[in-house]
């Protein structure tokens, strides 16, 4: 039997619940879906840095005019320009007053702004180096004590469209349009059917579709690949943002040195213990990230090393002692045997961010008509071709706080006897069970073939092998994925590949290196670091 839900959001980050907390306090009837066994494991929780806030003296338009420099002037001015006028305040509006989520303040108790790089002003409120875990419990327990609903363990498989699953022939007719998703239970194996007259995508990104990266294995691309399935546009896929300073380690994986590590005076040094921001930009160690992500890979590939250094020990600035002010990092890294108050940080360039997405505008409306996209799955244009320090988490509570809005001053619920022609999830008569070492071999070639062909330096022979690779996995996974008895890993494997086309096809047609984006000619690397 399908349960009909005014709105159905896919994710549990700081887009997704602060949605789901918002659409709930305006009376809708909604349920959050994530294919995580726990509410908290997203994005949202691994980030370090922070979220930038309102603070007396910063101005709007000059929060607009670092996002639209850093985005490489390939932004969208409206987006940002709402963002820098609309998104500082909630910081202190939502998440501080209501949700009653605390930051780190200063000796005389006011908030402790710090900076990080590409902007001018410290406007970045953090709790020590766990903002993403304070703010993602924060939420959590706020989302629980007003009575969100939320379905752990529940994979999202597809979108349902009027056009491709209904019965009703004269669906076929009419704009397509999106009444729910199927989500299979990832406990029982059960496919539901889950009806809506809204759904939000807010699955985050697509990090784990590459070697290295900082985000967690949920990051598979998910609502990007039903999206783009079911029709809806996607742009600016060939921004991938890469951190330049992830952990090096045998041992310690996905782990982010943050960015505001850099911002209170640690270098990028090599073996020799020489620093070389200097030499890539005027900004130094400051420089925007696909700047320095590009630095420590060109110096990785001159000297033949897999990783750069980071200095934390020799250049702090700030007014706690390190192992304070820093502790996330510092107890993770004496885990591993390193003491950043005496040594410098093992760091290596890494998946973190994608810039581009399901193409939303500034109420979060994708192009399919009642479906919304917003965080990281969506791209309003906001970062153009490189996104700036700490306005991910700001994106996500702005753009749930104005699809929120949106849904409910525009709600009217789509005719129950059309839904009534949408038929349950059907599985083949003959499935057949496949060995999980075949599923994580084609997803590791995915992740190399992204890393090695799509990663932070691209040229045009290695995309066209990335291409030609990823349609052969394509073709073989889509193949036994209609066999398949479904569980979470062959569904991520679908939705991987998938996004992992779009990626590329996306990095092809756009021959202009820009930000994210560097397309290297004939082995020259002169124009990727501009003075």
């Amino acid at each position: 039997m399908s349960r009909v839900y005014d709105v159905v959001i896919v994710g549990s980050g700081i887009a997704g619940l602060s949605c789901a907390i918002m659409l709930t306090k305006h009376g809708l009837d909604c349920a959050v879906f994530t294919k995580s066994s726990e509410v908290d494991e997203t994005a949202t929780l691994y980030a370090q840095g922070g979220i930038i806030a309102e603070k007396s003296g910063d101005t709007p338009e000059t929060l607009a005019q670092d996002i639209w420099e850093a985005g490489c002037r390939a932004g969208r001015r409206e987006a940002i320009e709402l963002l820098s006028r609309e998104g500082p305040g909630l910081v202190f509006s939502f998440l501080i007053d209501e949700a009653g989520i605390a930051f780190s303040t200063d000796a005389q108790g006011n908030p402790d702004y710090t900076t990080e790089a590409a902007h001018s002003a410290a406007r970045i409120v953090h709790y020590r180096d766990h903002t993403g875990e304070a703010v993602q419990k924060g939420l959590t327990s706020y989302a629980g004590r007003l009575g969100v609903a939320v379905h752990t363990g529940h994979t999202a498989i597809d979108l349902i469209t009027n056009n491709h699953h209904s019965r009703d022939m004269q669906e076929k007719y009419r704009p397509r349009e999106v009444m729910g998703l199927y989500v299979l239970d990832n406990s029982t194996g059960e496919v539901k059917t889950v009806l809506a007259h809204r759904v939000v995508i807010a699955s985050g990104g697509i990090g784990n579709l590459y070697q290295h990266t900082t985000n967690p294995p949920s990051a598979t691309g998910d609502g990007i690949s039903m999206a783009y399935r079911s029709g809806a546009d996607v742009i600016n896929a060939e921004y991938v943002q890469f951190h330049p300073t992830a952990l090096y380690h045998k041992d310690i994986k996905r782990f982010l040195i943050s960015e505001s590590i850099r911002g209170e005076g640690a270098r990028l040094v090599d073996h020799q213990g020489h620093a070389f921001m200097d030499a890539y930009s005027p900004l130094g160690d400051l420089a925007p990230r696909d700047v320095v992500s590009r630095a420590v890979y060109d110096r990785m590939r001159q000297q033949g090393k897999e990783y750069m250094l980071l200095d934390l020990a020799h250049t702090y600035r700030g007014s706690e002692p390190i192992e304070k002010r820093f502790s996330n990092t510092y107890e993770t890294c004496l885990e591993g045997g390193i003491d950043i108050t005496r040594e410098p940080i093992p760091v290596v360039p890494a998946a973190h961010y994608f810039c581009g997405g399901i193409k939303s505008d500034c109420s979060g409306r994708s192009s399919l008509k009642n479906l919304y996209a917003i965080g990281e799955a969506s791209c309003t244009g906001l970062h153009g071709a490189n996104r700036l320090a700490s306005t991910s988490l700001l994106e996500g509570l702005l753009w749930a706080h104005l699809a929120a809005a949106d849904i409910r001053d525009s709600f009217s619920p789509i005719d129950s006897r059309r839904l009534a022609h949408i038929p349950d999830w059907e599985t083949p008569k003959h499935t057949v069970r496949f060995d999980p070492l075949f599923l994580q071999q084609d997803f590791r070639a995915i992740q190399m073939t992204l890393w090695n062909y799509c990663g932070i330096i691209r040229t045009t022979k290695g995309l066209q092998r990335a291409r030609a690779d990823i349609a052969y996995y394509a073709h073989r996974i889509l193949s036994f994925y209609h066999e398949a008895r479904l569980n979470r890993d062959i569904i991520e494997l679908r939705h991987g590949v998938c996004t992992a086309g779009v990626i590329v096809d996306s990095a092809i047609h756009n021959t202009a290196s820009l930000g994210c984006h560097c397309r290297e000619a004939n082995g020259s690397r002169t124009s990727l670091y501009p003075a």
